[in-house]
């Protein structure tokens, strides 16, 4: 009987051994790849599926402009089969990042193909990087990662082409619903302002303009003159909202709409996703967020 009991017990740990075995595997099998930012990181994760093991550098309402790499992200690049970054110039930090790394893994940048922004009245080599507020743009961005996680693993092709041609089908419904969206919002009152200028992409997808007191990146200042044409800008074209910005101090836009009389419409969600139990936890709800702040304060 003894015996019996002790041939059960190994039977089962002989079992539980091999599906930690084939656990193990399976995680040792899937692709490495590092994404710069949570947005890329979102696109990587619906392409990818389970095929991936993903590692996010600047994570939940982090700003990628200001970014500083630790000692964990030089391991965490050097691991990698592939890093999956925006490009256009977001990533200032990321050159030393990959030689520190030893700059073994494939670098791919999401963005290829886009034509870039370059916003009037900044420096001629300042490029917009903010590409994804554009749902077609981003619909660019899942392509280049399908690509890239095809030429780097080959068996998973299907799954790949699958699950992107599943999301860029649900992009196509999110780039319909902005459209619509914004055709309920009178032309007059298709203006706002906000922090920094990470929202002209949008604009010229959809046809609402932005005033920002900041350029492309956080980390330039704005001076008393800067502000003070932004006052009087609102004031003279009537911008009926100022939102603040996730990953900014919302003093200053506080000061304008204190100064101007605009309502604050809310917040928008600009370089950066939430963390899950916030209210853009992927790419999409990111998009219908903002949209729907618009409308709530420009529809009227």
């Amino acid at each position: 009987m003894a015996s019996r009991g002790r041939g059960l017990v190994g039977g089962l740990l002989g079992l539980a051994m091999a599906a930690l075995a084939t656990a193990l595997a399976a995680a040792e099998a899937r692709l490495n790849v590092v994404a710069s930012f949570s947005i890329v990181g979102d696109f990587a994760r619906e392409v990818g599926g389970d095929r991936i093991a993903l590692t996010t550098l600047v994570g939940p309402d982090g700003d990628s402009h200001v970014y500083r790499p630790t000692p964990d992200d030089v391991r965490r690049v050097g691991e990698a089969r592939l890093v999956i970054i925006n490009g256009l110039g977001l990533e200032g930090w990321l050159p030393r990042l990959v030689s520190a790394a030893g700059n073994r893994a494939r670098i791919v940048t999401a963005t290829d193909g886009i034509a870039p922004r370059r916003p009037a009245g900044q420096a001629s080599h300042d490029v917009d990087p903010h590409a994804w507020q554009s749902v077609p743009d981003a619909k660019v961005y899942v392509a280049n990662i399908r690509d890239a996680l095809i030429a780097a693993d080959p068996a998973g092709t299907a799954v790949y082409r699958s699950n992107a041609e599943a999301y860029l089908a649900r992009l196509d419904d999110l780039d319909r619903e902005v459209r619509a969206a914004v055709e309920r919002i009178p032309a007059s009152r298709r203006r706002v302002i906000s922090t920094h200028d990470a929202f002209g992409y949008f604009a010229d997808a959809y046809g609402i303009a932005f005033i920002a007191p900041q350029g492309v990146s956080t980390d330039s200042e704005v001076s008393a003159r800067d502000l003070a044409a932004i006052v009087r800008q609102v004031k003279a074209e009537a911008v009926p909202a100022v939102f603040l910005e996730n990953i900014s101090d919302p003093r200053l836009m506080r000061q304008i709409a204190a100064e101007t009389g605009a309502r604050i419409g809310g917040t928008l969600y600009s370089d950066s996703l939430t963390a899950e139990n916030g209210a853009a936890p992927t790419y999409i709800d990111l998009v219908r967020h903002n949209i729907k702040a618009l409308t709530d304060a420009l529809a009227r």
